[in-house]
């Protein structure tokens, strides 16, 4: 059954009220409209009437109807607010970098959201907004070497100006190998989500085709790399390599080669004697970033090999060759920097949690 509309009433005094609040020069629109919906409901129009009238919907005028039977003329204005919504400024921030200062709750590694949320008993969405406004994402992670090499400062020196200032015509070449790549071959290819994204898929089993060891070595004045493949990186390997690397250079042109203290690099002196215009540099203990072609390496995995499927070992050799061709299209030399870190810098400033 259809609902019945309340019947009102007004006094003499309360239609002069509502009359004087239609035609008001200084009465709000919308409280005039209200005072005009109940002067047609003491008239005895229904609810559906006066809603087509002032183009609203009938459970407006059924609102104010009841609002002004309970509440009279007063019952027309807007009801209390709640409170304001809380804000979170300056102070609040701070909060959130001292909290993260502090070892995280029992039997978690990191703090998250819900965790500071708790710890500084504030609602969650106060630490998100927080968290998204400044940049700050807990849960990724960068990591460093800190080296413990006591001669870090002359090895490094020495590499550094190799790739700032080299010596006159010089060649400078950063060479190391990436070992036991693996040829791995599993099916994949696009699929779509239950959500309609499409995604790259990867099946879970793959069959393993042996692995290969990769020589690179990066000429820093160019950005050409040259490659390698090989079952072993045994000594012989290397210098195997090696030699096909300076094969070209003439022998009254300088060579340096920068590498980091993998033991296939070292013991060479017979080797470095039969080439005297080959010069090897060493980067300090836990400071292979030093080494350019390491960033070139990076290049490779995400560009060429992660994700990718290979039948055997010379479908992935051919693989790693067809990138170093189509990388050469378009090489050129690293602008080299790394960020300094300081034991100062190692605290939870937000320069620090949004880089």
């Amino acid at each position: 059954m259809p609902r019945i509309a309340i019947k009102i009433e007004a006094s003499v005094e309360e239609k002069a009220q509502l009359e004087k609040l239609v035609g008001g020069r200084v009465t709000p629109r919308y409280l005039a409209q209200r005072a005009q919906i109940i002067l047609d409901c003491l008239k005895g129009k229904r609810n559906r009437e006066i809603a087509e009238m002032y183009n609203v919907c009938e459970q407006t005028v059924a609102k104010w109807r009841n609002r002004f039977a309970k509440r009279r003329i007063d019952g027309l204005e807007d009801a209390p607010r709640s409170k304001p919504a809380r804000k979170y400024g300056k102070n609040f921030k701070e909060q959130v970098l001292k909290a993260l200062e502090l070892p995280p709750p029992r039997g978690f590694s990191c703090w998250d959201g819900g965790n500071l949320a708790r710890h500084l008993a504030v609602p969650k969405h106060a630490v998100w907004n927080l968290l998204r406004r400044e940049g700050i994402q807990l849960q990724r992670k960068r990591s460093w070497c800190v080296s413990t090499d006591k001669q870090f400062a002359a090895k490094s020196a020495d590499i550094i100006g190799l790739y700032l200032n080299p010596p006159a015509k010089a060649l400078v070449i950063c060479v190391d190998e990436k070992p036991s790549i693996q040829a791995l071959e599993r099916a994949r290819g696009y699929v779509e989500t239950s959500s309609g994204k499409i995604v790259q898929g990867l099946k879970s089993t793959y069959k393993r085709h042996g692995t290969l060891n990769l020589f690179a070595a990066l000429n820093v004045a160019t950005g050409e790399v040259k490659t390698k493949t090989t079952d072993a990186k045994k000594r012989k390997d290397f210098q195997t390599f090696l030699e096909e690397v300076v094969v070209d250079v003439p022998k009254d042109r300088e060579v340096h080669v920068i590498l980091d203290n993998y033991c296939t690099h070292k013991r060479n002196e017979n080797w470095l004697a039969e080439h005297t215009n080959v010069f090897f540099h060493f980067t300090p203990t836990s400071a292979s970033w030093l080494n350019q072609v390491e960033i070139w390496f990076g290049i490779l995995s995400r560009k060429t090999l992660r994700g990718a499927s290979f039948n055997s070992k010379e479908s992935l050799g051919q693989a790693i060759q067809d990138f170093v061709m189509a990388y050469h299209e378009n090489a050129k030399p690293f602008v080299w920097k790394k960020r300094e870190v300081k034991g100062a810098q190692l605290r939870n400033t937000l320069t620090n949690l949004v880089n």
